[in-house]
């Protein structure tokens, strides 16, 4: 076996025993590309082997999805089939666990109709949103991963051939998941100990605002009374612990749906069907954006804050210092799995309930009650830079650095 072979066996280990964490007699829900048909086969072997009692394969064809896309009806593409949405319901009441293996930048929608791209995305969104409740309360173990593909790595390394550039993007993914280190499970148990750690500091000092400020950005966000911060690892219903994101630097909370107020810049792009958003920002008053710009996809972006009411609000604000390990390598991966771990940021769109304390608990019709936004999406914008500085204000007005030029004032060690 090839370095190369190796690490992906490693990679696929990783995902299911550090990832997902499967446990003897679980199933586990594979959700893939076909083009990643030799990555998922690794991944169902290790699961196996670590004593799955199941794995079932949900594959995605993009090429066949296009042609949906293209030439099915309006109402077909709003019919999302009731026996598939049953079906992964039943597998997360049984307490399967999801491996979503993503392919970025496979989708080819260049030339559809914006409007046929919504009317099935909302609808897949209305039909799976009980389930997605469940994901996001962290109810069942779920974790995303990426394998690379040949669009994504040249849009990365554009000034590289295909095969290099497909291998320079595998390296970056290797180390971004700590598949290089000498003992990767080793590795990331430190790395959530660190990141708990931090999550825990914030904790004690509960913060009533946070307030970002950089040269072109000025924006306060309140949290609830009973805000928690959390990173990547939770535990579901059966107190089973899982990580929901290969690579993750995060610490992250839920703010106040109508306590944002001020303007933020973008600090990186934002890919949305095969369209960039960049150079971006954003007004809030009283937690609802009310006014944007973009210097590119303005209408891409006027798109996405239309989706539904609570577009416009934010449900999650994460901490990642600049100095992360994906930061430094000073790529862009135009995707927010690894973006997202290289900036902080906001997600507009829907709340994590884990941000609450007892937020497992917590049910959709109860979002209102508990002061925090629901939505059929959620996507993360990065903010963070260099020059971004953040204090946390306390019940009792002290204000408390939290992150000075871009990194946390408190060390913390990998």
């Amino acid at each position: 076996m090839n370095d190369f072979e190796r690490k992906l066996e490693t990679y696929a280990d990783i995902a299911v025993s550090v990832g997902v964490n499967i446990q003897k007699g679980q199933t586990l829900v594979i959700n893939a590309s076909i083009s990643a048909s030799d990555f998922v086969r690794k991944v169902c072997r290790s699961a196996y082997k670590q004593g799955a009692h199941y794995v079932y394969v949900h594959w995605i064809d993009e090429e066949l999805t296009r042609i949906e896309y293209e030439l099915m009806s309006e109402e077909a593409l709003q019919n999302i089939q009731p026996w598939l949405v049953r079906g992964f319901e039943k597998m997360a009441d049984n307490g399967a666990a999801f491996l979503y293996i993503i392919s970025p930048h496979s989708n080819n929608v260049s030339g559809i109709d914006p409007k046929r791209l919504d009317l099935a995305e909302h609808a897949a969104s209305q039909a799976f949103q009980s389930f997605n409740n469940r994901l996001m309360s962290m109810k069942v173990s779920w974790t995303v991963m990426a394998v690379a593909t040949k669009k994504w790595a040249k849009l990365i390394f554009p000034n590289v051939d295909s095969e290099q550039a497909i291998h320079q993007l595998w390296e970056a993914i290797f180390q971004a998941t700590k598949i290089n280190e000498a003992n990767p499970k080793l590795a990331w148990n430190n790395h959530i100990a660190t990141l708990t750690e931090k999550a825990a500091w914030l904790n004690t000092l509960h913060f009533r605002y946070l307030h970002f400020t950089t040269p072109q950005s000025n924006l306060t966000i309140e949290l609830p009374e009973n805000h928690v911060w959390a990173n990547a690892l939770a535990t579901n219903l059966n107190g089973n612990t899982f990580i929901s994101n290969l690579p993750t630097e995060e610490v992250y909370t839920t703010p106040l749906k109508n306590g944002v107020n001020g303007i933020i810049k973008g600090t990186k792009p934002f890919y949305y069907d095969g369209q960039l958003i960049r150079d971006f920002s954003l007004t809030f008053k009283e937690g609802e954006i009310v006014s944007f710009s973009a210097k590119e996809g303005y209408e891409v972006l006027e798109r996405i804050l239309n989706t539904d009411e609570g577009a416009k609000y934010i449900g999650e604000v994460a901490i990642v210092p600049h100095h992360s390990s994906i930061s430094t390598s000073n790529l862009l991966y135009y995707h927010p799995l690894f973006d997202e771990n290289a900036s902080c940021h906001i997600a507009i769109g829907h709340a994590y309930t884990t941000g609450l304390k007892d937020g497992q608990f917590i049910q959709p019709e109860q979002y209102d009650e508990q002061g925090i936004n629901s939505s059929f999406i959620h996507f993360d914008l990065m903010i963070g830079s260099e020059h971004l500085q953040i204090n946390g204000e306390c019940m009792d007005g002290t204000l408390v650095p939290v992150i000075k030029k871009g990194n946390w004032v408190t060390d913390f060690d990998e």
